[in-house]
């Protein structure tokens, strides 16, 4: 268990980054929601060590991880959202170099741990190509990769699927969920779906706060009822984004149609449908503007 109790931290700006976040975060897949700058990247460079908060604690299993910041390290694998590669070394011999930064300095176990996480992350056929040349989806299998190594107890992932074709982000979530099975995985991303089916816990944060947490099926469950959906011209939009709770607007067929967050029929048209993660996660967005 990973918990986290009153962190903060605000930057020389003004810019309060982390507001009190508490959370408790067991093994398995946990995702981090916000939109950019809700302060997610904040709150993973602490977890990591990266930087430290204003106050608050942070403990993994018992472990203090800001007076003992070492100690995490060893049991962390972190993936964040941009890291630069050499432009000419092969896959092979960049994660042999990672493995020996990591401890691994035997070499015949080295060998073992490099090669299988290359067959885990399904890259042993481009082992020798430079990660350079690598394809977006590869790249950050490649960066999963790097952070197993040593059997981290925590990994990080930061916006892990910003940029990936449909196939490749598939793949690379299925990967993280079966990695999740034995591990903490904390998943940070804007993108919904991401956390709607393979995250069994997730938080939304907006402005630095943690705005709801907890299971995302019982998430939804709560709107279950409230949301209507509806097609409407764009004349009639900013007259019902005045009156109603506009959780969301999309084009079908050339016309806006709209979800909204309401008790009863907001008007004639409009029809009920079952919520989704979307819809928490725009509701919470909107009451914390």
């Amino acid at each position: 268990m990973l918990s986290l109790r009153h962190l903060n931290k605000t930057y020389a700006n003004g810019v309060h980054a982390s507001n009190d976040i508490s959370l408790d975060i067991p093994t398995g897949l946990f995702g981090l929601l916000g939109p950019n700058g809700a302060g997610k990247s904040t709150l993973m460079r602490t977890i990591a060590t990266l930087q430290e908060p204003d106050s608050g604690t942070i403990h993994l299993d018992g472990l203090d991880v800001l007076r003992e910041p070492t100690a995490l390290r060893r049991q962390l694998g972190y993936l964040p959202q941009d890291f630069g590669v050499y432009p000419k070394v092969s896959a092979l011999e960049l994660l042999d170099h990672f493995a020996i930064l990591k401890g691994l300095v035997q070499r015949g176990e080295r060998k073992e741990a490099v090669e299988a996480l290359l067959h885990q992350t399904n890259l042993w056929e481009a082992r020798k190509r430079a990660v350079a040349s690598y394809s977006g989806g590869m790249r950050q299998r490649f960066g999963i990769a790097q952070a197993l190594l040593g059997a981290p107890r925590l990994v990080i992932v930061d916006e892990p699927t910003a940029g990936l074709d449909p196939d490749e982000r598939n793949r690379f979530l299925n990967l993280l969920a079966r990695i999740s099975e034995q591990v903490i995985v904390i998943l940070s991303t804007h993108i919904v779906e991401d956390v709607t089916d393979l995250c069994s816990r997730m938080a939304v944060i907006g402005k630095g706060r943690v705005l709801v947490e907890g299971e995302p099926k019982a998430a939804i469950a709560t709107l279950r009822g409230r949301i209507w959906r509806g097609a409407v011209s764009d004349a009639q939009l900013p007259e019902l984004q005045q009156r109603f709770t506009v959780l969301s607007s999309r084009l079908v067929g050339g016309k806006p149609q709209i979800n909204i967050y309401a008790e009863s029929q907001p008007e004639a048209g409009f029809t009920q449908v079952e919520p989704g993660l979307e819809d928490v996660y725009f509701l919470q967005l909107r009451a914390a503007a």
